[in-house]
């Protein structure tokens, strides 16, 4: 299934450097089970995002926006 994830992060801080907001996008190909445990891990995780991205220390509010898309869709 073609899916859109949309990550918005709030109040970061990156490499010692303070960021007011970074929205990042993409689109890739993932099965229902593989973003069920994408979902799961994200409430459930304690600092999942700082734990997986390098230079990021510290992240205010964030969100994870996952849509399905058309297969026709062209982005």
């Amino acid at each position: 299934m073609k899916v859109k994830f949309v990550l918005t992060m709030d109040d970061l801080v990156v490499e010692e450097q303070s960021v007011d907001q970074v929205v990042l996008d993409w689109q890739t190909d993932v099965e229902q089970d593989e973003i069920l445990e994408l979902s799961h891990k994200w409430i459930t995780s304690k600092n999942f995002l700082t734990k997986r991205m390098q230079g990021l220390t510290r992240v205010g509010e964030s969100s994870l926006v996952i849509e399905p898309l058309d297969e026709d869709y062209d982005g």
